[in-house]
């Protein structure tokens, strides 16, 4: 057994009016193509929407683009040409998020940027920790004293730098 547009359309919908997101009696249920049947839109279900019969009239044969200004004019509340309850805001699709910057690999970068310099390595903990303050930055990240220390820690810990008193000296 075949269902009618209408009512997949009401099922599909919740039973809510397409435009004012109200909830919608069969009695007062119509279906409404958005691109209308007399500008060559189809019957099928991508084409339609299930809505108050006073919106229908509202719209009558209009253009989908001249449907989309009427809802835009009404400011965010479409109000329904029937006075059935209040304005209801429309749906609005979630703000997208500011893309989020891909975190910054410091200890990679650290290490590229020692392996660069060749001979002219710090030789010094404090001028290493400078070094690398400078490197980060300049990589448009940031490093916080703890951080930095365990960055130290993780190049002696791998081998990369050796630190005697105040003296570093490298196996890269």
């Amino acid at each position: 057994m075949t269902t009618k547009p209408l009512d997949r359309l009401m099922f599909a919908q919740g039973g809510i009016c397409f435009f004012c997101n109200m909830p919608l009696p069969k009695a007062d249920a119509s279906v409404e193509h958005l691109v209308p049947s007399s500008r060559a839109g189809s019957n099928s279900d991508d084409n339609c929407v299930a809505c108050c019969k006073a919106v229908n009239a509202l719209f009558g044969s209009m253009s989908l683009k001249e449907k989309i200004r009427v809802v835009l004019n009404q400011n965010g509340k479409f109000i329904c040409p029937n006075g059935n309850g209040k304005a209801q805001p429309l749906p609005v699709a979630p703000a997208k998020a500011a893309p989020v910057p891909p975190k910054i690999d410091n200890y990679a970068v650290v290490l590229a940027d020692l392996k660069k310099r060749g001979a002219s390595r710090p030789r010094k903990v404090e001028t290493l920790k400078s070094t690398i303050r400078a490197t980060v930055k300049n990589a448009k990240s940031s490093i916080t004293e703890p951080q930095l220390e365990t960055l130290i820690k993780h190049l002696q810990a791998n081998g990369k730098i050796i630190i005697a008193e105040t003296k570093v000296s490298y196996s890269l």
